[in-house]
């Protein structure tokens, strides 16, 4: 805790590269953690989604010739709007904050950049990277459903990605494996379910719980935070080979 009474930010979110750095690693692959700034219940942080994707850039680029970007940490968080913290930008300007980094990265050299997006709401993303083919940037969004269902599998979470919405048992169990000190008292007894959601664009989380939960954190640990972050790992390994950025030769 701060003087002021705010909760100390978590360490080793930004990197810490300089110039020089950069200059003999010589990545071609640059990794951006695109996150926000939303609710996430009372026991998570509203920098939640950036915490868990600063935290995936990190561990997928640890021992790959890649330069980790920072993250960006608002977005398309519209539908928690109800809720006091939110913060959001548009569609139209995350589109043109990511094409903008990607269109400086190709200037100084590096043609590939994945986003490492840990909102769901930011659905404009797929779009960047659709585009991306005819500005000669190769781009990738990471984690795909795929890759979280394989990591899910293998960490033993037992609720489902549509169950597991939002500040449950996934995003609680990451937190309380890498950042312990930033989960608060009362996620044990926050559990809610609410799979029919069908008119969540319309009508914003509201409507399907109080609490801006949705999904159950009850059932969260540490042990499923580190096999869920190991099984993403893996998972990069194949969007590192179709890229051709290789673990680093320390030889």
């Amino acid at each position: 805790m701060t003087a002021s009474g705010h909760p100390t930010p978590a360490p080793g979110l930004l990197p810490a590269d300089t110039t020089q750095d950069v200059r003999t690693r010589r990545p071609t692959m640059a990794v951006l953690p695109i996150g926000s700034f939303e609710q996430h219940g009372d026991f998570l942080p509203l920098t939640t989604d950036t915490v868990i994707a600063c935290t995936i850039a990190r561990e997928v680029a640890a021992g790959r010739p890649v330069q980790l970007l920072p993250p960006l940490t608002v977005s398309c968080s519209h539908e928690h709007a109800a809720w006091p913290g939110t913060v959001s930008i548009s569609a139209r300007t995350l589109h043109a904050v990511v094409t903008d980094i990607a269109d400086s990265l190709r200037k100084s050299g590096i043609g590939t950049l994945i986003l490492v997006n840990g909102h769901g709401g930011n659905y404009v993303l797929r779009n960047v990277v659709q585009e991306s083919a005819g500005r000669g940037m190769r781009m990738a969004l990471f984690p795909g459903s795929a890759d979280w269902d394989a990591a899910r599998t293998r960490a033993g979470v037992q609720t489902s990605g549509h169950t597991d919405m939002h500040a449950g048992e996934a995003e609680t169990s990451i937190l309380l494996y890498a950042h312990p000190e930033l989960v608060k008292e009362g996620y044990e007894s926050a559990d809610c379910v609410a799979d029919d959601r069908k008119h969540l664009l319309t009508l914003g989380m509201p409507a399907y719980t109080e609490s801006g939960v949705i999904g159950r954190p009850s059932l969260a640990s540490a042990h499923k935070g580190r096999e869920l972050l190991a099984g993403l790992v893996e998972a990069f390994d194949e969007y590192a080979a179709l890229f051709g950025a290789g673990t680093e030769d320390h030889d």
